[in-house]
This record gives C-alpha cells, structure tokens and sequence, in this order.
C-alpha cells in the first residue's frame, strides 16, 4: 500500500467502520479481541501513524479555528460561519472550514486531518448521523488532548464542552402559539426524526404549545422525515387531513408545504398558515413571503468564535452554554 496509511484505509481494507478503526488502536474493551488485533496488526504491518488528535501541538498556536459543519448551502450555516469569519479575523484568527455531509465518518476524518497541528481548536455542529449513533469518541479524544471545542446548533449534552444554541423548543413554541392567535386549530407538525436534537426540541414546544392551549395532540398530524428526498411524498398527506395550520421545524419543509398547497388549490394564508424555522433567502421570496422564526445563525458564528478564542488563549476548564434568542418573523404566509 502506497503513501502514508489513514483510518479510511484501514477501515476499507478491513471493512470495519472508521469508529472501530480507532477504537482498536486505542485498545477499547468496547471492540472486540479479535478486532482489535487484527486492526493493531494490520496498523503495524503498514506502518501507521497517528495523523491525530493527539498531536495537537498543545502548546504551539497556528492563529486557525476548525470549523465543521454538515451542509453548505443551508442558509443558517452559511450565516453562521458568517460570524464565525467575522469574530475570529477581528481577533488575528483564520478560519478553516470542512464539510462533514451528514456523514459521520467525514466528521471523524475532517477532525483528524484538522487536528494534526493545523488548529487550535475546533467550532463543530453535529451530523444527523453522528446524533444517530451516539458515538462522541473522537470529540472526547479532542477534549482529553486539551484541545478546545465548542458545539453549536445539533449539540451533544454528553461532552463536557462550550456549547451555543437557540431556545429551540420556545421558538417552536412562539411559532405554534401564533398560528393558535389567528385562529388555527387544526395544526400539523413537520419534523425530523428524534434523534436530530434539534428537531426534538422544536417537537416538544409544539407539543407544548398544543396542550397550552387545550388542543388535543393528534399523532396523525405529525409527520417526522428522516431522508429528505421523500419530503413530498410524505408531507402531501397531511395537506389532506384538513388541517389549516403547519409548523415545520425547517425552511425547506415549510417551502415544500407551501408549494404542495398551491398544487392542491389550497389558499395560503386564508385555508392554510404556515410558519417555518431559520429565516432565510426562501423564506423572504418565497410566495406568499414565509413567517418564520429567524435563529440568528450571525450571532451564533460570533458568540461561538468569541468562546473558542477565550478557551485557547485561557485555557480555562469551566464550560458554559450560552442560549441565544430567537425572534418570530411575521410575513404573509400566515393569516393577520
């Protein structure tokens, strides 16, 4: 085998996941003897060395923040490294920015190709897949080398780190509440599955908001998508259950209902008021102009730089999470 040998190799040649890989080469009871072994020997065979986390050059500063995030084109993303580029060149800081594509493999390899002495610290919004399978080993080995992280958006509670949100469940609350104050009272519920932290929250302040207001929850009315490219198909039925409201916990949901009324002939906003998440560029175009609750995906970049910078130039080891507000941008996808 030519070049130097990574984790993806190894995990190709043995067809084991880039997880095990790394665990086996740690020596973790969570693998198997026999898998350790032969991944260990394998390793040794080819010469591999750590490309790592734990070379993270503690005490050598580059002036670069890791910045990982799981799409590009979401405009929430987009703004958020806005304020990320923002906050960190205002304090002499560049910023290098990966792709993880959802893919949790791709999260472990961007941060082992980032943490080879080329950061100082790590700015990361978790894949839905990484959120799926629970497996935090690599932002742990990031924390035990002293290396700073802070998470943002799609967070893990587990790990002991910095960590900036939005109230997601009282946005989705305000949104609910507000299609009540029109007048709704059938209300529908576009979301992502439970294991997305973010969509579970937004869940649970529409149910909230739903029992606030003695309205009965209707589980026939929620409709939870996990493979995106079956949206449509899976948000037509619930425009048929009568409903005259929707709350989707995301701009391309909500858009994708509105576009699926206009092809019933199903009026928006007198038949049907829709409110979406993030605020972005589709929802300020879209026709009819969507109501949505903006997430201020800007000051989160900010906030998130401004704590990643403290923790690399302090090195303090007391964590906080810092809880930015959310605002209900009222347009006229939602009756007055």
């Amino acid at each position: 085998m030519k070049g130097k040998i990574t984790l993806k190799h190894i995990s190709k040649e043995l067809d084991v996941s880039i997880s095990t890989v790394s665990k086996a080469l740690k020596d973790s009871p969570e693998i198997s003897q026999e898998t350790r072994e032969k991944v260990q020997a394998f390793a040794k065979l080819y010469n591999y060395r750590p490309n790592n986390i734990a070379l993270s050059l503690k005490n050598r500063k580059t002036k670069n923040i890791g910045v990982i995030i799981p799409e590009i084109v979401h405009h929430f993303f987009a703004t958020v490294i806005e304020g990320i580029e923002q906050e960190a060149n205002a304090s002499g800081y560049n910023v290098i920015i990966c792709l993880s594509s959802e893919s949790f493999d791709k999260e472990v390899i961007n941060m082992e190709m980032l943490a080879n002495g080329s950061i100082d610290g790590f700015i990361l919004s978790l894949t839905k897949e990484t959120q799926m399978k629970k497996d935090y080993h690599h932002l742990v080995e990031v924390i035990n080398q002293g290396m700073p992280l802070v998470l943002f958006d799609r967070i893990a509670d587990e790990i002991p780190c910095d960590k900036v949100v939005i109230d997601d469940e009282k946005g989705a609350f305000d949104a609910v509440n507000k299609l009540i104050e029109v007048g709704c009272k059938k209300i529908g519920l576009i979301s992502t599955v439970d294991y997305v932290s973010v969509g579970r929250l937004r869940t649970q302040g529409y149910l909230k908001a739903l029992i606030k207001n003695n309205i009965e929850v209707d589980q026939n009315l929620i409709v939870k998508i996990e493979d995106v490219a079956h949206a449509s198909e899976m948000i037509a039925p619930l425009l048929d259950c009568g409903v005259d409201g929707v709350f989707a916990v995301n701009e391309a949901f909500a858009m994708t209902a509105i576009n699926l009324a206009h092809e019933k002939g199903i009026k928006i906003p007198s038949q049907l008021s829709v409110i979406g998440f993030t605020d972005g560029e589709l929802s300020k175009y879209a026709s009819p102009a969507l109501t949505t609750v903006s997430q201020n995906g800007h000051q989160i970049g900010q906030e998130a730089a401004r704590m990643l910078i403290e923790k690399i130039e302090e090195e303090s080891e007391v964590f906080q999470t810092k809880v930015v507000k959310t605002k209900l941008i009222v347009r006229k996808s939602t009756k007055n």
